[in-house]
């Protein structure tokens, strides 16, 4: 995965600074021989850190300071300060932790100290843990269960062909060319081994069986469990019209995906991008850095308004039209031919590709053949424990209660998916830790990170502070007299603050943020 290797800058704290230019509550970047150090002040402790996110290197002094905890501007995850520990995805490695000493007014950095330990939970009363599912959230939890003490057998069933992978990347840097292979699986090969995790690649769940605790793979093989997640995820909706099944159509989902698509790109000068959302976007901002024509149809008026609002959504829509791409809104695809699509008034648009992203489907089938509640998605308590005792389900494929919302939700989202991973982790070992987190995403369009959190509701009224053309603002989703969502471009702070804010339900200091 990428990693900032840039050379530290900042002052050399094993030199030393004044104490007193370290206030409370305040972080200073610099570095310790050739590392990244972060030093911070809480009160009356001082500590040192690594200074970048162990997820895309982060410069964690950009971001904010909660308590104990720093939180990267990034992608919102965060550390302990005390053990460097990685308390919330997408960052599921832990920090370096270096001992700090005052003589005097003088601060030092010294040595590299070994962070607290976790207290790990009793875990005997399970002998076998069973995770259905290669994605973002099978994965988060089976790190967490072997962090936090688990010994016991342990084993991924996924249908996919790859390890687990950092699936965002797919249709952002990796599609554009801009990032190798090499940083795509989200652990080297050995780690599973070494960790004592049966990662079966090709593994297709056909049916649980719930009274004897077992999970039956496609050519009949089963796996006994006594805790099992379900973390299937969602699979894409298909077109269904004629055509739909020619070469020159993909849908991108896996990183099988992603290298078809990517092998045909060499003889490739026109797409056509089925979809208007964040998939289908950002494959455009994608192919247009490889200076490939694309033409984007969607049905509605104006592209992610239903997720973004219509201001946001016009802001996205201009970026992409700056950068080159031909939007066909208000249109539907009727047709696809082998070298172009017909659009529902008749347009005829040539293509050499065809990359359709019109959504996805949560991949419900074997849990509601088991007899689990299923509405849209399976339905789980705010521990992520489904109606079967012993079955938990997380990521996009779980429907969950939300404190900030009228009825339980089900988001597609990777941090989402990552975090209630670790979560259901942690219940299956008996911690009983609540699901209330406000959900986060970033979406990358060329230079413009779009970062939100919290849940917009449908009819949400949408109100924008700062400047759309300077690219430094933020959007608030108000509905029934109360912010849902915050979302920011340019003001990461002011997203981590607002994120601080939707945890704590803490509507005034919200109101103040977004002001």
């Amino acid at each position: 995965m990428a990693t900032d290797a840039t050379k530290p800058e900042g002052p050399d704290f094993e030199q030393g600074i004044d104490a007193g230019e370290l206030k409370d509550g305040e972080m200073i970047a610099g570095r310790v021989g050739g590392e990244a150090v972060l030093l911070a002040r809480c009160g009356r402790n001082v500590f040192a850190v690594g200074g970048t996110c162990t997820h895309y290197g982060g410069q964690l002094a950009q971001g904010i300071l909660d308590g104990t905890t720093v939180r990267c501007p990034l992608h919102h995850a965060h550390f302990d300060l005390e053990s460097g520990e990685a308390l919330s995805a997408p960052a599921l490695r832990s920090l370096p932790c270096w001992n700090v000493e005052q003589k005097g007014n003088r601060l030092r950095v010294t040595t590299i100290r070994a962070g607290r330990p976790t207290a790990n939970p009793p875990t005997e009363a399970l002998r076998s843990i069973v995770i259905v599912g290669g994605g973002a959230a099978g994965h988060a939890a089976a790190e967490t269960l072997r962090s936090r003490g688990y010994r016991g057998q342990l084993t991924m069933l996924s249908a996919d062909t790859d390890a687990p992978c950092d699936r965002p990347n797919l249709s952002k840097d990796y599609l554009a060319g801009t990032a190798p292979e090499d940083w795509i699986p989200l652990r080297p090969p050995e780690f599973f081994g070494d960790n004592r995790i049966d990662l079966v690649l090709g593994a297709r769940v056909t049916s649980l069986d719930v009274a004897s605790r077992r999970a039956v793979i496609e050519g009949g093989r089963t796996y006994a469990f006594d805790a099992l997640l379900l973390a299937t995820g969602a699979e894409p909706v298909r077109l269904t019209i004629p055509g739909a099944d020619l070469p020159l159509v993909h849908y991108l989902r896996t990183l099988a995906d992603a290298r078809a698509i990517i092998a045909k790109l060499a003889a490739t000068r026109r797409v056509v991008v089925v979809g208007s959302g964040f998939i289908g976007l950002e494959v455009a901002a994608s192919l247009r850095a490889r200076d490939i024509a694309v033409d984007v149809v969607g049905p509605e008026a104006i592209p992610l308004e239903h997720a973004l609002g219509p201001d946001l959504g016009r802001f996205v829509r201009a970026t992409h039209e700056e950068h080159g791409v031909t939007f066909h809104l208000g249109q539907t695809v009727t047709t696809i031919e082998r070298d172009a699509v017909v659009l529902a008034n008749g347009k005829r648009l040539a293509a050499d590709l065809v990359v359709v992203g019109i959504g996805v489907r949560p991949r419900v089938d074997i849990a509601q053949r088991a007899g689990l509640a299923v509405d849209d998605g399976i339905l789980v308590d705010e521990y992520l424990a489904t109606n079967v005792a012993g079955i938990f389900a997380a990521g996009d494929v779980a429907r969950c209660p939300d404190p900030r919302a009228p009825r339980p939700i089900r988001v597609e989202h990777w941090v989402v998916a990552e975090r209630q991973g670790q979560i259901a982790a942690r219940n299956m070992l008996g911690e009983r830790v609540p699901c209330r987190f406000p959900p986060f995403f970033w979406s990358q369009h060329y230079d413009v990170q779009i970062s939100q959190v919290g849940h917009a509701e449908r009819g949400d009224q949408s109100e924008v502070k700062g400047t759309m053309q300077g690219r430094s603002f933020v959007v608030a989703f108000r509905g029934s007299g109360k912010i849902h969502a915050v979302a920011t471009v340019g003001r990461d702070q002011q997203c981590l603050r607002a994120e601080v804010a939707l945890e704590r339900q803490d509507d005034e200091a919200l109101a103040a943020i977004v002001t």
